[in-house]
């Protein structure tokens, strides 16, 4: 096997149920702003990197999540300490799973949002 990308995750999606209760919670615990779309199949809210079209982003969607501790998990940059986005994570009304998890790149905490969905947050190192 030879195939071997810069990267292997090239855009994630999470489903949500009420897209503006997510929209507002990604942007208190990520303290940023997504930027609303409209010109898909779907209406979308895209998690913007610093360059458009540069590095990995994604976005929520309508969409029905997974049963709690079933889906996948998306990892997402923390700004700052990660106990301060853990703190909004709980202000915002989602859950912290797990305490700080130190690997070498950095810490991470597994959250779920307001639907169920698993998510990381990373401090990277």
């Amino acid at each position: 096997m030879t195939y071997a990308p810069e990267h292997f995750v090239v855009w994630a999606e999470i489903p949500t149920t009420d897209m503006a209760k997510a929209k507002a919670f990604y942007e208190v615990v990520l303290d940023t702003k997504l930027t609303e779309d409209d010109m898909g199949p779907n209406p979308i809210a895209l998690f913007t990197p610093k360059e458009f079209g540069k590095g990995v982003a994604g976005h929520l969607y309508p969409g029905m999540p997974a049963a709690r501790g079933t889906g996948p998990t998306v990892h997402l940059n923390a700004p700052g300490k990660l106990e301060d986005t853990l703190d909004r994570v709980r202000t915002a009304g989602g859950t912290v799973v797990s305490p700080p998890i130190s690997i070498p790149a950095g810490r991470f905490a597994y959250c779920e949002d307001l639907d169920g969905n698993s998510v990381g947050f990373m401090e990277r190192a």
